[in-house]
């Protein structure tokens, strides 16, 4: 009588928990947060409401600048981490999260679900977007629909972003303007690369590179994030400065020293790179 009760209790538990709308999701301890998939269309509607709702765009600011949803505000997806976006203070406020195909904004939506915030939904791409797109001050209207999904896909055809990943942490790095940095995007167009560093003199983290680039050394001092091509084989990640004949290939933008030991670490590190194409 007991196991049949038992029974019956877990089947209902399982029926209400398949019908909640919150997704939520089990683990071993008991219930998770999560976040609420939903259609375009339905995240359009929503947008319609005066209830107080945000929508976010965690794309890079280049990509939000090509063309972002009208009133979207920018929060990347790589600054997304396990500390409340300042941008985002209640977390029971709605939150409609788009990217441009619909990885990255699964991404932040869980992390924010992880968080506490209890009211996310996430929409997928603004590459299937059919409503109004703004760049810049300009808006296109969605009755353009094709112009604007033309303009939209030519503004990032045949684009590739370097990415490069430690401990869990993604980084977006410009790549410098000079042929070691076409080069090794070349290379990166076969596959991901996978280097292990080491630590040298307390400012870099240098590895062997399995080919040769071409080099266009100059003296520089690096700063934290430069990313360097040492003597065409060797790879260096600088935290620190150091003054020397180099090959920059890309740079971190706004990181420092502190944050970048902080994910690295103070020894050895294995670090991918890899490109992500725009469509």
């Amino acid at each position: 009588m007991r196991r049949t009760v038992l029974l019956l209790i877990t089947a209902l538990f399982i029926l209400l928990c398949g019908c909640s709308g919150k997704g939520q999701v089990m683990d071993g301890d008991g219930m998770l947060n999560s976040y609420r998939q939903i259609s375009q269309e339905e995240a359009s509607r929503m947008m319609e409401n005066d209830d107080g709702h945000v929508v976010v765009d965690v794309r890079r600011q280049d990509e939000y600048d090509t063309g972002h949803i009208p009133g979207a505000i920018l929060i990347p997806n790589e600054s997304i981490g396990d500390t409340q976006p300042e941008e985002l203070p209640d977390l029971n406020q709605i939150i409609l999260i788009y990217c441009r195909s619909g990885r990255r904004s699964k991404e932040a939506a869980q992390k924010l679900a992880d968080m506490g915030y209890s009211n996310v939904y996430e929409f997928g791409g603004i590459i299937d977007w059919t409503g109004e797109v703004v760049t810049g001050d300009s808006a296109m209207e969605s009755a353009d629909t094709e112009d604007t999904e033309e303009m939209m896909a030519n503004a990032v055809r045949s684009t590739a972003s370097l990415v490069m990943e430690v401990n869990g942490k993604i980084y977006y790095p410009d790549p410098a303007d000079n042929t070691s940095a076409e080069a090794f995007f070349k290379k990166l167009e076969e596959g991901k690369l996978v280097v292990d560093l080491r630590d040298y003199g307390n400012f870099e983290k240098v590895g062997p590179l399995p080919w040769e680039l071409p080099r266009n050394d100059e003296k520089i001092t690096t700063v934290p994030g430069d990313i360097i091509l040492y003597q065409g084989n060797q790879i260096t990640v600088y935290y620190d400065e150091n003054t020397w004949e180099l090959t920059r290939l890309a740079k971190i933008h706004d990181v420092s020293k502190d944050e970048l030991l902080d994910v690295f670490g103070e020894g050895d590190v294995t670090v991918s790179f890899w490109l992500e194409w725009s469509e």
